[in-house]
């Protein structure tokens, strides 16, 4: 009987590399997936925003609260301020604090644009940080 010199277990080599064709083409469909699903995520949806779980806000005496009443007007503190001349009276008080941060608590049902104006006056007024108040989420 006659045997082959020749074996095949020394012409067996191992496969040292990985193949990342499939790893690329699985991620370049979910990129062409999220760029198409993006413009469709930041469509507006119908919400009630003021209750979150949130920080209560601090004890501090020295905190200087802007409210937005649902009819429209708004105040200081307690004081009443109109709209127009909201910068000039937080830029008086803000002139002798170092501390240029005030929080704003708006109703739910006060318009966005409101707001929004509120929040350009204060920030024309040099505050810096302005926090926003909600309400507690109510816990089941």
């Amino acid at each position: 009987m006659n045997v082959p010199t020749s074996s095949r277990r020394g012409t067996r080599t191992t496969l040292a590399e990985i193949n990342v064709v499939p790893l690329v083409d699985i991620m370049l469909v979910l990129l062409i997936i999220f760029m198409v699903a993006a413009p469709m995520i930041q469509q507006g949806v119908d919400v009630s925003l003021p209750k979150v779980v949130a920080t209560e806000l601090p004890a501090d005496s020295d905190l200087l609260v802007i409210t937005v009443h649902r009819t429209g007007r708004v105040f200081v503190g307690k004081t009443p301020v109109s709209l127009d001349s909201l910068a000039q009276k937080l830029g008086a008080i803000y002139a002798r604090k170092g501390n240029k941060e005030a929080f704003l608590r708006a109703d739910k049902d006060v318009p966005y644009g409101v707001v929004v104006r509120v929040m350009a006056e204060a920030k024309q007024a040099g505050i810096e940080r302005l926090g926003m108040v909600t309400e507690p989420l109510d816990e089941p």
